[in-house]
């Protein structure tokens, strides 16, 4: 199941980035008189209100979301990693410093957080990566955390610590690397959260502003015709499930996988 996964997901990645060079039909084009077409040969996606391709903009939205998702799960990524390295690192007033700053960012829902940032700034790519960023960071931070105490314990760190090799190069020769398979899920786990987070937005109509679009605002479009047009929703939708599903699914492989060889190798 995880090589279908893994197999589906850089489908879905190449066929977003790299289809519209060859499909003829521009996600911008309207047409009076295919309006509201069910899903056909010429249509695979069928037609939105307005006539236009919902394949083509299903291609053009999923590039939006797959950037919004991966860039702002990146940088969540990072901030988080070196948050949690600090702070079990140093520890002492650097590590109470740290929770209290965590503390504080997980006191408000991070949904609410979302929708309280992007309702007094307008929305673009770059202001939703920013702010998807900005409230991702705190479980890659507790996590780091938490298993930088366990290798800060280990032997060969005090040696380490004791022969005054710089404190640069222990945390990115020997923190980083250890904690790369747990970066590595939490990484997956973020890249679908963060593309959760734009679809909700979107969907919100606090997303992307038009005419950029994502897969939240193509689901969002066909809300008012979802009784009669069942496609112009269900689409962007799918597509959503497939990316998350994939990521999640991969996610929990490499936990098994990161848990088994612990479990080998205590």
């Amino acid at each position: 199941m995880t090589k279908v996964a893994f197999s589906l997901l850089i489908s879905i990645i190449l066929l977003v980035f790299f289809l519209p060079f060859f499909y003829g039909i521009s996600p911008y084009e309207l047409n009076p008189s295919k309006i509201l077409l069910a899903p056909s040969f010429e249509h695979l996606m069928g037609t939105d209100r307005l006539g236009r391709d919902i394949f083509a903009r299903i291609l053009q939205g999923g590039q939006t979301s797959l950037i919004i998702g991966f860039l702002s799960a990146s940088i969540a990524s990072l901030i988080g990693l070196f948050i949690g390295i600090n702070a079990a690192f140093f520890k002492g007033n650097v590590d109470k410093a740290t929770i209290i700053l965590i503390d504080l960012f997980l006191t408000f829902p991070t949904f609410f957080l979302l929708l309280a940032l992007v309702a007094y700034i307008q929305a673009s790519i770059l202001v939703l990566v920013i702010v998807i960023s900005i409230t991702g960071w705190m479980g890659m931070a507790r996590l780091i955390r938490s298993e930088s105490f366990a290798i800060g314990n280990q032997p060969f760190i005090k040696i380490l610590k004791l022969a005054n090799v710089s404190k640069s190069k222990i945390i990115f020769k020997y923190f980083a690397l250890l904690l790369a398979p747990i970066f590595l899920i939490s990484f997956t786990f973020g890249v679908g959260g963060a593309i959760l987070a734009e679809s909700g937005l979107s969907f919100l109509g606090l997303g992307v502003n038009p005419p950029a679009m994502s897969w939240g605002s193509l689901l969002s479009d066909g809300k008012a015709v979802m009784d009669i047009a069942w496609w112009v929703s269900f689409f962007p939708g799918l597509m959503i499930f497939l990316i998350t599903f994939c990521l999640m699914h991969i996610s929990d492989y490499l936990q098994q996988k990161f848990n088994t060889k612990e479990i080998q190798n205590p």
